[in-house]
C-alpha cells in the first residue's frame, strides 16, 4: 500500500484543477501507526480492550507492518452485538501486559492515527498504565477531527460514510483489522484534501501521563435540594446548604459524610463563597479550608455542633422538575429526520446592545456572577419552522459559505455579521465548503491567499456586500435562488445563528447526545481552552467536578466531555439523557492564558451537531470580542419540557479563574 501515490492521484474537487502543481505546505508525511480498538464499552477505565490492530506507514506512504490480535482482560465483553466478540471467543487470547511491548515498538517514533483518536488513546493509555507502563506516543491525529476540518461533505463522519466518500472497500465493521485498514485509505484521501486546501494538520501534542491520572472516580451522590444559602447564626440546617470539612474529625469522616448526604445536605470538597458552613475543629484552624471561609465569611462549626444540627435538619426546597425530556432508561421518542427545528431570533434593539455591552465592560470586577449573554428571547420578530434553506426565504448569500480575510477587527466583525445577515455563513478557516472569498485590506500577507487563488475560489473587494445588500431576494417558498446564488441542489442546511439564537433541540433516538465544536485560526502566540459548567438552577455548579476543562476533561458520570481535537479545535459532548436532575444548564466558554485577548485569536466558530461523528445542525460565528480573555461561547439548557441551545459571545476581560468563582468553582490563588 503507498499512500503517497494514492495522494497524488486523488480526484480533485469539481471546478478546481485537476493537478497538484499549486503551493504545497509542509507537514504532510509522517511516520504513522494507524490504530483501531473494540472495547467492551465506551468509558475509558471501566471498560477493556478486546482487540486491536496497528498497521504502520513510512513517511513515503509504504506500508512497514501490520499487527492485529484478540484480547481477554478477563471482564463481561458488552455489546457483543456490536463487535461480535464473545467471553467463549476471547478466552485464550492473550492479556494486555502480554503484548504490551510489541504494541509499544509499533507506536514508538510515529503519529498515532485513529478514526476519534481520543477515544482509541485514552483506552490504550488506561491499558498500558494496568500493565505497569506508559502509552509512547506523543502526537496523535485524529481522521474525524481532520475532515471536519476539511468539511468534508458527506452525510455524517463515520468510518464507513468517510470510506465510501473516499472510495475504500469496507468488508467488516467493527473489526478491528479490517477498520484499520479501512483507515489507511481514509486517511490516504483525507492527506489529499487537506494537501489539496493547505489545511494544517490538526496534531495534536500526548505528554506522556501519569499513572495517578487514571485512578477511578466515584460519581459524587447528587443532591436533590438547592443550596439555601448560608447557615445563620444559631439557625438550623437546612437540605441542600452545601457543607465542606476539614481536618481531623472524632467520627470517621467516611461516616460523617454519609451521614450528612442521607440528610440530604450537600457535602463539597472544597469552599467558596456558596459554601454554607464549614466543619472543623480545633486543630484545623490554619488548613487552606479554614483560611479560605475566614476570607469568605463562610460559618464554621465543629464536629460536635455539626452532629447536633444534623440529628434535626429542616426540609429543603428540591430542584426543579426537569421537564418532559428523556430521562436515565427512557427511550426517546424516535422522530423523523425532517423533524422540524424552531429557530428564534431577538430583534436587534439597541437597548438590548448596550445593555449586553455594558455587562462585558463591567465585567472587570474582581466576582462575577455570569450571567446569559442575552436575556431569554423577547417576543420574536421572526420565528421560523425549519426543514430545509430552500422551504425557507433565500436571501442574497443562502448557502454560501465566506471567508472573511485581511482588515482591522471592527471591520473584519462588520463583514462577517453582514454576510450572516445577508443569509450566509462566516467561515473562519479555509476548507472545502467555502464558496467565496471577502478580501479586506492586508488580506494579500495573508498565508492562504496563494492557495485560494490556485484554488480559483472568487475573491471580491469590500463593495461586494453592499452590492448584495441591495439585490432583491427570492419571495418565500420559491425555491428561486437570487442571482449568482446556488441552487436547490447546492443548499446548505446548515442552520446559521447570530450572536444571540435559539434554537429547541430535537430529541435524537441516541439518547439525545449532543457534541459543541469549537474552532477558530491556528494561533502562535497563544492557546485557546474550552471548559464547560453544568448549573442548577441558582447558576451555580454542585460539585467541583461539574467543571470540565483541560485538567478534568470528563465529569464523573461521563455525561459532559471535553475532547482535544488539535491546536485550533476542541469540542464539548454532553448526553443529556442521564444528565443530572438538577442540572438546568451547560455553560461552554473558552479561556486565553496570558496577555493575549479575543480580538488577538479573532473569531471563534462553534457547531451544533448530534454526536461527535454527525454533521452539524447549527452553526454560528462569534467575534465581537476585543479586550476580552474569557468567552462565553453557548449554552444547552432546559426550557420547559425540552432543550435549548443558544450561541451566546458574550467576553469578559479577566480570566478563566474568575469566571469559574462566579459559578462556585473552587479555584486557589
Amino acid at each position: 500500500m503507498s499512500i503517497l501515490v494514492a495522494m497524488t492521484s486523488a480526484p480533485p474537487r469539481p471546478g478546481h484543477q485537476s493537478d497538484t502543481s499549486g503551493p504545497t505546505p509542509t507537514g504532510y508525511a509522517h511516520e504513522w501507526a494507524l490504530v483501531d480498538v473494540e472495547t467492551s464499552g465506551l468509558r475509558p477505565g471501566q471498560h477493556r480492550v478486546l482487540s486491536l490492530a496497528v498497521i504502520t506507514v513510512d513517511a513515503g506512504g509504504r506500508q512497514t507492518g501490520e499487527y492485529s490480535t484478540l484480547l481477554d482482560p478477563g471482564v463481561d465483553p458488552g455489546p457483543v452485538h456490536v463487535h461480535g466478540l464473545t467471553a467463549e471467543r476471547l478466552r485464550g487470547a492473550p492479556a494486555f501486559e502480554q503484548i504490551a511491548g510489541r504494541v509499544a515498538e509499533l507506536l514508538e517514533g510515529r503519529v498515532m492515527v485513529a478514526h476519534n483518536a481520543q477515544f482509541d488513546y485514552d483506552f490504550l493509555s488506561h491499558e498500558f498504565a494496568l500493565a505497569g507502563s506508559w502509552l509512547p506516543v506523543s502526537r496523535r491525529l485524529c481522521t474525524l477531527a481532520l475532515n471536519r476540518r476539511i468539511d468534508t461533505s458527506t452525510a455524517d463522519l463515520k468510518l464507513g460514510t468517510l470510506a465510501a466518500h473516499y472510495g475504500v472497500p469496507q468488508l467488516h465493521a467493527h473489526d478491528a483489522l479490517d477498520d484499520t485498514r479501512v483507515l489507511a485509505g481514509v486517511l490516504r484521501g483525507s492527506l489529499a484534501e487537506a494537501q489539496r486546501l493547505g489545511v494544517p494538520l490538526p496534531l495534536v501534542d500526548c505528554p506522556p501521563r501519569r499513572t495517578s491520572e487514571f485512578r477511578p472516580r466515584i460519581p459524587k451522590t447528587p443532591c436533590a435540594y438547592r443550596n439555601p444559602g448560608r447557615l445563620p447564626a444559631g439557625g438550623a440546617l437546612v437540605q441542600g446548604m452545601k457543607v465542606a470539612v476539614t481536618g481531623e474529625t472524632g467520627t470517621a469522616r467516611e461516616e460523617l459524610v454519609a451521614r450528612a448526604v442521607a440528610a440530604g445536605l450537600n457535602v463539597m470538597t472544597s469552599v467558596s463563597r456558596h459554601t454554607s458552613v464549614l466543619v472543623a475543629n480545633g486543630g484545623a484552624a490554619s488548613s487552606a479550608k479554614a483560611r479560605r471561609a475566614a476570607a469568605e465569611g463562610v460559618p464554621v462549626l465543629d464536629e460536635g455542633a455539626f452532629l447536633a444540627l444534623l440529628a434535626e435538619v429542616r426540609p429543603g426546597q428540591p430542584h426543579e422538575a426537569g421537564g418532559a425530556v428523556t430521562g436515565p432508561g427512557q427511550a426517546a421518542p424516535a422522530v423523523a429526520v425532517e423533524a422540524v427545528v424552531a429557530v428564534e431570533f431577538a430583534e436587534a434593539d439597541p437597548a438590548t446592545e448596550s445593555a449586553t455591552e455594558s455587562a462585558t465592560e463591567s465585567a472587570t470586577a474582581p466576582v462575577v456572577e455570569p450571567v446569559s449573554a442575552v436575556a431569554e428571547p423577547v417576543p420574536v420578530a421572526v420565528r421560523s419552522a425549519v426543514r430545509r434553506r430552500t422551504a425557507r426565504e433565500r436571501r442574497a448569500l443562502t448557502g454560501r459559505r465566506v471567508l472573511v480575510l485581511g482588515g482591522r477587527h471592527p471591520e473584519a466583525v462588520a463583514a462577517r455579521t453582514a454576510v450572516v445577515g445577508l443569509g450566509g455563513a462566516a467561515a473562519v478557516n479555509l476548507s472545502a465548503n467555502v464558496t467565496d472569498v471577502l478580501a479586506l485590506t492586508g488580506s494579500a500577507t495573508d498565508r492562504r491567499m496563494k492557495r485560494i487563488e490556485w484554488l480559483q475560489l472568487p475573491v471580491h473587494d469590500d463593495t461586494w456586500l453592499r452590492t448584495l445588500g441591495s439585490t432583491p431576494a427570492a419571495a418565500p417558498g420559491t425555491g428561486k435562488p437570487a442571482e449568482g446564488e446556488p441552487d436547490e441542489g447546492e443548499a446548505d442546511e446548515v442552520e446559521v445563528l447570530p450572536r444571540g439564537g435559539v434554537i429547541d433541540l430535537p430529541i435524537a433516538t441516541d439518547g439525545a447526545r449532543w457534541s459543541v465544536n469549537a474552532s477558530w485560526t491556528q494561533q502562535t502566540s497563544c492557546e485557546v481552552d474550552v471548559v464547560a459548567f453544568s448549573l442548577d438552577e441558582d447558576e451555580q455548579i454542585s460539585c467541583d467536578e461539574d467543571f470540565v476543562f483541560y485538567g478534568a476533561p470528563e465529569s464523573p458520570d461521563g455525561t459532559v466531555r471535553l475532547a482535544f481535537d488539535g491546536p485550533q479545535e476542541q469540542a464539548v459532548t454532553v448526553d443529556l439523557g442521564p444528565l443530572g436532575g438538577s442540572v438546568r444548564k451547560i455553560v461552554i466558554a473558552a479561556a486565553i492564558d496570558g496577555s493575549a485577548t479575543f480580538g488577538d485569536v479573532g473569531a471563534v466558530e462553534i457547531a451544533l451537531a448530534g454526536d461527535t461523528r454527525a454533521r452539524p445542525i447549527v452553526q454560528a460565528t462569534l467575534d465581537a470580542a476585543t479586550t476580552e480573555r474569557t468567552l462565553l461561547l453557548a449554552e444547552i439548557y432546559r426550557r420547559g419540557g425540552s432543550w435549548r441551545f443558544r450561541a451566546v459571545g458574550q467576553g469578559f476581560d479577566h480570566g478563566l479563574d474568575e469566571l469559574a468563582r462566579g459559578y462556585g468553582v473552587d479555584v486557589e490563588g
